[in-house]
């Protein structure tokens, strides 16, 4: 039986997004999400930190490589949420609150039907992956015992991503930022606990990570449907209708955002060629990076329901000057958070106690490497237009190409000339083409839409290759 609409006040019913200022928007969706984003990401770099002060190269290196399977993970819950943004937030741009209640649940329950899949598949490869990655010895012994705890959490890790998208789809981006400020906080507090006070080490990071899930879980669900009553009565034939659509943009999603683990894989098994004290300084690059510029993945989070709702109501010209607003502020951001690291390098290496290879892989970032965020925000961005307006298959074929050819030879090469360091310079110098010509792609969709507006916005075919984005010329997350 089809979910009836329930009785709202004008705020819930409204697009707040299709009104008003859009770099306001574009600010405040960023800000709020960047400090649910921020409170993950600090207790991930606390996580480590914690980790490093027990002394071996051994844990942190471990932390790295079980970082670099789970990414796959976060990234196909990041691809299935931007689907569910994306379908909640044009309908209700629309003016179909019911259809997007229809949708929410329908999304809810095929995300866990994915997760309970990706467990199945992922389990019994741990050993076989941490193997491809370069893993040894005790260090490949601790990946593996972290990994087949957190892993099975799966399934809670994707109700609190997808319930924290219903409520940016409905311009909710308070609530949005508790979800992930509840995970996080449990985190901070559970972390010393196991690691320090019962004495268990990695194993414990593993624990306490399980339940800030379990959080993440509570706090979406009681904003999605207790307070926005968003999320429907499962109806089985509507659910196979909804499934196509959420497909249609969830597979190039999930594509898009499973390429930049696969790049980092191969960029963890280059490092993992030199040493454990290179791949603990890759961990900690890896965990600097989201609490550096998690802005930018909250951006590309941010922008999602703005053009959605923009784009289900035909304004065009307000997603154009979205489109603007976000490049113009992941810049500005960028350009300041590099001159930060740059100025704090020393400060850093000394806060994890490391030195040697370690320390120099980590001042190289900081110094150099981090400038290369000026183009992969612009890609956050271009990525959030494409799947939002009817093109995700671009944010595939862009993020892959830089996963691929903006990564594959310019690590190698970066390998052959400066080592570690080398490595970590490849892979960002890899990524400049991409990002520009993603953004110059962006504006040509736009172009497109605004000569030739579809008739039916919401429904339009995800994905259908209108142009070729060569020719006419984007997450941990987001």
């Amino acid at each position: 039986m089809k979910s009836e609409p329930l009785q709202t006040s004008p705020a819930q019913q409204a697009a707040k997004f299709v009104t008003g200022s859009t770099m306001r928007h574009v600010v405040v969706m960023t800000a709020t999400g960047s400090f649910g984003l921020m409170a993950i990401f600090i207790v991930d770099f606390l996580n480590l930190f914690y980790i490093s002060l027990l002394g071996e190269a051994e844990l942190a290196a471990a932390i790295g490589y079980a970082g670099t399977v789970l990414a796959f993970n976060i990234a196909i819950g990041i691809g299935l949420s931007i689907a569910a943004s994306a379908l909640v937030s044009r309908r209700l741009g629309s003016g179909d609150r019911a259809g997007a209640r229809q949708m929410a649940i329908s999304a809810l329950v095929f995300m866990l039907i994915v997760a309970f899949v990706v467990i199945a598949v992922q389990w019994p490869l741990i050993g076989v992956t941490l193997d491809g990655l370069g893993a040894t010895g005790r260090t490949k012994a601790i990946a593996t015992g972290f990994l087949q705890i957190v892993i099975p959490s799966m399934p809670a890790l994707m109700v609190g991503m997808v319930t924290s998208a219903f409520l940016r789809a409905v311009g909710d981006a308070r609530r949005a930022m508790y979800v992930t400020m509840a995970g996080g906080l449990a985190s901070a507090i559970l972390d010393p606990i196991f690691i320090f006070g019962l004495d268990l080490e990695v194993t414990g990071a593993a624990i306490a990570t399980v339940l800030s899930r379990c959080v993440l879980v509570a706090v979406g669900l009681h904003g999605a449907m207790r307070v926005h009553r968003l999320i429907g009565r499962f109806d089985r034939r509507a659910f196979a209708a909804d499934v196509k659509a959420i497909c249609k943009i969830a597979i190039p999603a999930v594509a898009t955002n499973v390429a930049t683990p696969v790049g980092n894989a191969y960029v963890t098994a280059a490092i993992a060629v030199f040493g454990d004290a290179a791949v603990a300084g890759w961990a900690i690059i890896g965990r600097l990076i989201p609490v550096a510029f998690g802005t930018l993945f909250a951006l590309s989070g941010a922008v999602g329901p703005i053009l959605g709702q923009n784009y289900g109501a035909g304004r065009i010209d307000r997603v154009r000057q979205v489109l603007k607003d976000a490049l113009l502020f992941s810049t500005a951001y960028t350009v300041v958070i590099w001159l930060i690291l740059l100025l704090l390098s020393g400060q850093i290496i000394a806060l994890f106690g490391v030195s040697g290879e370690t320390a120099g892989l980590v001042r190289f970032f900081c110094v150099f490497a981090a400038g290369s965020f000026l183009f992969s925000g612009s890609l956050f961005v271009a990525n959030a237009a494409f799947n939002n307006l009817g093109f995700a298959a671009y944010s595939t074929l862009f993020n892959w190409g830089r996963a691929i050819v903006g990564t594959i030879p310019f690590v190698w090469l970066g390998a052959q000339i400066g080592g570690a360091p080398g490595v970590v310079g490849g892979w960002a110098v890899g990524g400049v083409f991409f990002g520009l010509a993603a953004v110059v792609a962006a504006f040509r969709v736009t172009n497109r839409l605004e000569r030739e507006p579809p008739s039916d916005p919401p429904s339009l075919p995800i994905g259908a290759p209108a142009m070729s984005p060569l020719s006419s010329g984007k997450s941990h997350l987001g």
